[in-house]
């Protein structure tokens, strides 16, 4: 997981993630994060890349699209 957080904070340097965190699930672990990418395939390529998918633990991505985000200002 060390590995994981590291991923998405060299990707959020480089302003592809908007933001990322584990959620409190009474159910278990989790975490989410919005990314910002041009199209479905680039989400894909994402996911793929990330050390957590990549341990082969069975850990995976689910993308949704956001339709429209609602910003301070």
């Amino acid at each position: 997981m060390t590995e994981h957080g590291a991923y998405w904070r060299e990707q959020m340097s480089r302003g592809r993630v908007v933001v990322f965190g584990p959620v409190g699930d009474p159910l278990g672990p989790w975490g989410l994060g919005i990314i910002r990418v041009a199209d479905e395939a680039a989400a894909r390529a994402f996911a793929a890349e990330d050390p957590a998918v990549l341990s082969g633990r069975g850990l995976r991505y689910e993308i949704l699209p956001m339709v429209q985000a609602v910003t301070p200002g």
